[in-house]
């Protein structure tokens, strides 16, 4: 039998465990003033509307029709990968009756911009409430994700009042492409791993002129909304994730032995046998990408390619995906999976996403100390469901933490309204 890989998620090169403490964190300085003043600040925020040109999407049906399959995998279930009969289905839904213009139309319903930071175009969507005490919150998506993850709680969160709360829990959200994806600009230089990232959101919420806010993320923009944390700008009050950093360095210790330590409660137990199966047979795309971006050209040519990718995540993610396809709606839609794979087909940033890996010197899930207060909901199939114990380690002002009762690793497109009441209920005491 081969050793067990090494859980890691180190994936800049030279691969090695994740370290069993969180190595440090330095956000350095960097000078992003465009002009002179506020006026000159809020100049460089420019208006930005949608608008992919029709060959575009005529020659992405072209290409779907075109596609050269494979052979159907030899095993019943998904274990060799993307399953045939899955991918077959969404093509011909993507060929025949997806509608990008609806999508198109949605998100240009929305307030959309663009502003240069760092020398790199962010675009950014940014909805006020029409309630004047509304508490800020900067919101960031992850991998293979979008602004679209985040499309259904928008409404909820800016306008309680038509959506079941109350005024008193009203947001202003700003909801930004990472570099690389969407709109946002391509780095053409190295470096624009998290920690750049997130000091830029710092940046770009200055820019706005917020002296209070929140930050909420999942996947890369639960990473990086902890770098928020752990830089605790004296703007920001509090962090949401839904996927913490916050394995004990004894189980990453434990984890290539594939063997739980003793004396683990049985919420710990269920975390360690989910990270196991995560670190041992789930790690494919994360590696291919950490390590070798550029290689991944067919994600680039073939949006059959790219959709397989995209949706050859988490094992439960997968599940639900092909679950939909069969019918069976649990969270997301059709539309709302071609949604995000279509935009992300129509920008051409499926290798430029990719290299976000490539960038990261940061092993997931170990924690990064952060100091302010932080706020935990722990969906069932996450990539892993952290305990209470392990949060409380982890974070020493841990202020809300909740098991949900259902939903995965994209709660905000999965879970909209359990996502939304937790983001209500987490940072209520923060408000004045």
């Amino acid at each position: 039998m081969p050793e067990p890989r090494p859980p890691t998620l180190d994936t800049g090169q030279g691969a090695a465990p994740p370290p069993a403490s969180a190595p440090p964190v330095t956000l350095e300085p960097r000078s992003f003033v465009v002009g002179e003043g506020a006026l000159a600040q809020a100049a460089a925020i420019r208006p930005f509307q949608i608008n992919v040109p029709e060959a575009v999407l005529e020659d992405l049906r072209r290409r779907i029709a075109a596609t050269r399959w494979p052979d159907r995998e030899l095993v019943p279930d998904q274990s060799q990968g993307v399953q045939l009969g899955f991918m077959r289905k969404l093509a011909d839904y993507w060929e025949r009756e997806y509608d990008w213009r609806r999508c198109e139309a949605q998100l240009n319903a929305l307030p959309n911009f663009l502003t240069e930071i760092d020398g790199l175009d962010i675009h950014f969507i940014h909805v006020r409430s029409k309630h004047a005490d509304a508490l800020p919150m900067i919101v960031t998506h992850g991998w293979p994700g979008s602004i679209v993850e985040q499309r259904k709680i928008i409404g909820p969160l800016t306008d309680p009042t038509a959506h079941g709360g109350s005024a008193a829990d009203a947001f202003h959200l700003v909801i930004p492409s990472l570099p690389g994806f969407g709109w946002s600009g391509k780095p053409t230089e190295l470096g624009w791993g998290p920690p750049r990232i997130a000091q830029a959101w710092m940046e770009l919420m200055r820019r706005l002129g917020y002296t209070r806010y929140v930050a909420q993320g999942g996947d890369w923009g639960a990473l990086i909304t902890e770098l928020l944390g752990k830089a605790a700008p004296p703007e920001l009050l509090a962090i949401h994730t839904n996927m913490p950093s916050a394995v004990p360095a004894e189980i990453f210790q434990a984890l290539p032995r594939r063997t739980p330590p003793a004396g683990l409660s049985a919420d710990e137990l269920w975390a360690f046998k989910r990270l196991d199966v995560f670190f041992g047979d789930g790690l494919a795309y994360a590696q291919e990408m950490g390590k070798r971006p550029q290689t991944l050209y067919g994600i680039e040519d073939s949006p059959i390619g790219l959709a397989a990718w995209f949706c050859d995540h988490d094992l439960k993610s997968y599940e639900l995906k092909a679950r939909v396809f069969d019918g069976v709606a649990e969270g997301l839609s059709r539309d709302d999976i071609l949604d995000n794979i279509t935009l992300a087909w129509v920008t051409g940033t499926g290798i430029s996403s990719a290299r976000l890996y490539w960038e990261n010197k940061l092993a997931f899930f170990a924690p990064l100390d952060v100091g302010i207060p932080v706020a935990i909901s722990a969906f069932p199939d996450e990539l892993y469901q952290v305990p209470r114990s392990w949060a409380e380690r982890a974070y020493p002002q841990l202020m809300h933490y909740n098991r949900m009762p259902k939903g995965g690793h994209f709660a905000a497109w999965e879970q909209p309204e359990l996502l939304t009441g937790e983001l209500r209920e987490s940072f209520r005491s923060l408000r004045s």
